[in-house]
This record gives C-alpha cells, sequence and structure tokens, in this order.
C-alpha cells in the first residue's frame, strides 16, 4: 500500500499558502494595473465629451494630466506586481525544491525507487520550477479576474445591456477554456515524464562514459539515447500542438465576443441610448477586454501544465518509505557486535553470520547480487525478507535509519565523489576528533594521489569526481570512509581500480587503521582477504565456509574459484 502524502492538488495549494504574502501584494498591484488599464479608455471617452465636444481647452488640460497620473500608476504597478510575483514564485519552486530533496535524503528511502537517478533530478527542476510559477500565474489570474470586472461596471455605467453581455458572456470563456485545457494537461504530464526518463538516460550514459568505451558500446548507447530522445520530442511536439490548438480555439472565442460586444454598443449608439464619448469609451472597454481574456487561457494553460507538475512532485513525496523507523536505541557504547540470523533478500537465503566486536572480518560471495543484498541490510537501505540482523544485540528494524547510520557506515563500491576539492571529500560531515585528514588518507593511499596532482589535497576534483582516474576515486572515496571513524564500517569492493601494489597497501592501512573497530570487507580480492582476521564464503546465497582466507583457499574450491579464478 502506498504511503499516505499530499496530492497533486495538496502541493498546489501549499505553494500557494507558502507565499500569501507575495500573492497578496502581487495581486494588489496586478489589480492596480488593470484598474489604470481599464480607466484609460473610460478617461479618452470622457475627454471627448467633456472637453472634445465642448471645446473646453482648460478641461482638455485637466484631463490629459489625469490621464498621465494613471498611466504612471499603471506602470508602477505593473513593475512593482512583476517583482513581486516573481519573487514569490521562485521561493515557491524553491520550497518544493527543499522538500522534494528532503524526501530523497530521508534515511527510510523510496523516494527514488523505480526513478533513474536524472528523472528525480528533472522533477525536482522543470516540475518544481511549474508547480511555484504557479504563484506568478494565480497573481496574473487575479489581475484578469479585475480587469474583467471593472471592465464590466464600466459597461454597465455607460449601459446596462452591454455591462450585463460582458457579466454573462466572462464566466462561459472561462468555463470552456477550463474544458479545453484538460487535453494539455495530460499531454504535458506524458511530456514531463518523457523529459524526465531522457534526462535520465542521458545521466547513465555519462556516469557510464568510461566503461562504454572500454567495452565499444557507445554507438549502441547513443542509440538508446536517441531512441529516448525522439520520444521525449514527440511528447513534447503533442504537448505543444494541444497547447496551440486550446490558445487558437480561445483566442476566436474570445475575438468573437469581443466583436458582439462592438456590435451591441455601435448598435446603441446609432440609436442614441450613449454619446459618441461613451461609444468610444465601450470600444476601448471591449478592445481591452482582449486582454484578460487572453489572460484566462494563459492562466488554463498553465495551471493544466503545474497540475501535470504537481502530481508528478507528489508521488515523489507519497513515495512509501523503504524501511520504517523503530522506537529502540543504540547501545551506549557501541561496540560493534553484528549477528545476522537466517537472513534472506534477494540472492541471500537464511545466512547466519557473527562478528565480534572490533574484528576485521572479510565477505567473500560467488554472485555479486549476494554481495549487493548483504550490504543493502547492512546500511537499512532495505529490511531482511526473512531474519534478523542486529547490532549490539539491537534489531536494527527496532532503530531509526538515522541513528543507525551515525554507527554504521556502509561504503558502496559506486560511491561519488562531489564537486570540491580532494581534503573536501575527505572531510565531508562534522570533523571527528584526532590529527585531521592526514592518517585516512595514508591508509587508503589517498597520500599519493594528492602528491601527483597539481594543487596537492586542495585540487578540484570535478563534477562526480571526474578529473581523477578511476583507481584515485577509489582511494579518496575510501580515504573518506576511514575518515568518517564509524564503529562499523562496511566496505564493498574499494580496490577494483588499482594495481596490485597500491592494494597490498591499502590493505595494509585499512587494518591498521580500523585496529579495535568492527570492520567488514564485502570483496573477493585476495589482497584485501588475506589482512581479515578470518573469511566468511557465501555460495548460492548461503554461508558455505569461514576461516582464515590461507585455509579456504587451500580448503575450498569454490572459494580458490571465486577469489583467484
Amino acid at each position: 500500500m502506498a504511503a499516505q502524502g499530499p496530492s497533486g492538488r495538496d502541493v498546489l495549494r501549499r505553494a500557494i499558502a507558502g507565499q500569501r504574502r507575495g500573492v497578496a501584494i502581487g495581486s494588489v498591484l496586478a489589480v492596480g494595473h488593470q484598474l489604470g488599464e481599464a480607466l484609460v479608455p473610460v478617461l479618452i471617452g470622457v475627454v471627448i465629451d467633456d472637453a472634445v465636444a465642448g471645446d473646453d481647452a482648460a478641461a482638455l488640460v485637466r484631463w490629459l494630466l489625469v490621464l498621465v497620473a494613471v498611466y504612471v500608476v499603471l506602470a508602477l504597478s505593473f513593475r512593482l506586481g512583476v517583482k513581486a510575483s516573481e519573487r514569490a514564485a521562485e521561493l515557491a519552486a524553491h520550497q518544493v525544491r527543499l522538500e522534494l530533496v528532503g524526501r530523497v535524503l530521508d534515511p527510510r528511502g523510496g523516494a527514488e525507487r523505480g526513478r533513474l537517478p536524472g528523472a528525480v533530478a528533472n522533477i525536482a527542476t522543470d516540475d518544481a520550477k511549474r508547480v511555484g510559477y504557479i504563484v506568478m500565474v494565480v497573481t496574473v489570474g487575479v489581475s484578469g479576474l479585475a480587469g474583467a470586472a471593472v471592465s464590466a461596471a464600466a459597461l454597465l455605467l455607460i449601459s446596462v445591456p452591454l455591462g450585463l453581455l460582458v457579466l454573462v458572456g466572462t464566466p462561459v470563456l472561462l468555463w470552456l477554456g477550463h474544458l479545453l485545457s484538460k487535453p494539455l494537461e495530460h499531454r504535458s504530464a506524458a511530456e514531463q515524464e518523457q523529459a524526465a526518463n531522457a534526462s535520465g538516460v542521458a545521466a547513465d550514459l555519462i556516469a557510464g562514459l568510461r566503461v562504454l568505451k572500454g567495452i565499444g558500446a557507445c554507438d549502441a548507447a547513443v542509440e538508446r539515447y536517441r531512441a529516448t530522445s525522439r520520444d521525449s520530442l514527440a511528447a513534447t511536439l503533442r504537448a505543444a500542438r494541444a497547447e496551440g490548438w486550446q490558445n487558437g480555439v480561445v483566442l476566436a472565442l474570445t475575438g468573437g465576443f469581443i466583436a458582439l460586444v462592438a456590435l451591441v454598443g455601435g448598435r446603441l449608439a446609432l440609436s442614441g441610448d450613449i454619446t459618441l464619448g461613451e461609444l468610444v469609451a465601450a470600444v476601448g472597454l471591449a478592445q481591452f477586454l482582449l486582454t484578460p481574456l487572453q489572460v484566462f487561457a494563459y492562466v488554463n494553460a498553465e495551471f493544466a501544465q503545474a497540475r501535470a507538475s504537481a502530481a508528478r512532485v507528489a508521488e515523489v513525496l507519497a513515495a512509501e518509505p523503504a524501511v520504517v523507523p523503530g522506537d529502540r536505541r543504540l547501545a551506549e557504547p557501541v561496540r560493534g557486535g553484528l549477528r545476522l540470523r537466517g537472513v534472506g533478500l534477494g540472492a541471500l537465503a537464511e545466512v547466519d553470520m557473527a562478528v565480534a566486536p572490533g574484528e576485521l572480518v572479510g565477505v567473500a560471495t560467488t554472485e555479486p547480487a549476494a554481495a549487493e543484498a548483504l550490504l543493502r541490510c547492512l546500511g537499512r537501505v532495505e529490511d531482511p525478507e526473512a531474519g534478523v540482523v542486529e547490532l549490539d544485540g539491537v534489531p536494527l528494524t527496532g532503530l531509526d535509519p538515522a541513528e543507525l547510520r551515525t554507527a554504521v557506515l556502509v561504503a558502496a563500491h559506486d560511491a561519488d565523489l562531489f564537486a570540491g576539492t580532494v581534503a573536501e571529500n575527505v572531510a565531508t560531515g562534522p570533523e571527528p576528533p584526532g590529527p585531521g585528514t592526514g592518517p585516512a588518507m595514508a591508509a587508503a593511499a589517498a597520500d599519493e594521489v594528492a602528491r601527483a596532482l597539481p594543487r596537492g589535497a586542495a585540487t578540484e576534483v570535478g563534477e562526480a569526481g571526474r578529473a581523477l582516474s578511476g583507481g584515485q576515486r577509489q582511494r579518496v572515496a575510501l580515504a573518506r570512509a576511514l575518515h568518517a571513524g564509524r564503529p562499523v564500517l562496511v566496505v564493498h569492493d574499494p580496490t577494483t581500480a588499482v594495481d596490485v601494489v597500491t592494494e597490498a597497501r591499502m590493505a595494509e592501512g585499512l587494518r591498521d587503521y580500523r585496529a579495535g573497530r568492527t570492520t567488514l570487507l564485502v570483496t573477493n580480492s585476495p589482497a584485501l582477504l588475506a589482512v581479515a582476521d578470518r573469511v566468511v564464503f557465501v555460495d548460492a546465497g548461503r554461508v558455505a565456509a569461514e576461516g582464515p582466507h590461507a585455509d579456504l583457499v587451500r580448503d575450498e574450491a569454490a572459494y580458490r574459484t571465486a577469489v583467484l579464478a
């Protein structure tokens, strides 16, 4: 069952409610602008009747000064209103992004399930921006309603039939515009979904570009992206056609309505029911009505697209957590004793294993999926389907994932570096007490990396560390994991991209640095397994053997195949 969370409408309501002050200021100023715009044709009609027809120069100057004042007010109102509305829209989008990032980083996980990383990034950028922009749309909609209301009131004063025509016709046009926005909403949702998928595929290709080149799969990868991009383009064109069709139909309906207002006003002038100035004012107001009615079409289109984006945002915010926090607390102090009892998850089946506090244990597997499942259990990214994992006798399912990760660090094989310097990557997070990052870097052979770089540890590593080689990235990532100083450290394949000499140094450094603290090395590297106190061998999802690395190599044929082949 999906977790209870906000709906798309809730997301939109919260975005607007969170910027009430900005919406209010922008709306008031927008209304002032529309009032000024609507007054212009009315004042021109007054000038014609009061000054031109009466040949009164003083009245002409007086009314022209009034017109100038109205223009100044409406210009200032427009400028300040747009500024306030744009600021509120950006703040609303920022708030939506913060909520999304908070949900994605939630220790309970689950937000990214079923989505590529690029797709989540697309939701946090494009969709969040569209949701935030709804604040601007609301102020524009309020200004349109104000313009239509003022025009209707002025026309009622000039002629009751003209005013009633506007009052009745405007709601009908609004209703038709809402109906016409439905296809756009559906196609906009499809457009955003395809765009997110294309972003996700592109991010995957960029992250794996070196691997693709190595295996000669660049052409196949490019073709895959082209197909995804074509699908995204097709969805965008369908949404654009829907928007163009809606705008065209609404514009035609609006033009017909304005022509009807002008026709009725002309007949009233011919019959003598209104003066020449009133006719000019009525025609001017009818032309001015085109703007608020176009605003209504714009508002409907933007709301349609915002609803689609808000639904996608809501899906992430309402995603079911991968794990549920418990009400138990970590043992004080954390000694680091681990126990797996009949653990089953994915490729793991009834794994029983115990790790004493301070022990360095290697875990070798015949199936990479079994190693991945073990890492997910120990880091509580997922809970076991069967059995239990305990830390110092406390089941992990009884702990809050955030609290657990203050004691247990799972350093994944594919952990990325962050943009910044080598030193900043190693010292990520609160600085533990001690002599700084030097010992951790030395233990991971990352000090050699720093010496080879132009500015040493102050050298920028680039996005995701791509300015470094694969082996250099692994050494910096291991140094980061060591420097974190957790009571329990689980390291997965930290030396796959380094040479054998460096690997041996890293193995020795890791053993010495973690002396007295619980460490699991999930790897099939003989160099790493050789420094472990003992090795647990997992075959076909179960513990098949355990003991010192040398004994297992001698006695277990399956183990020899797994780690030496």
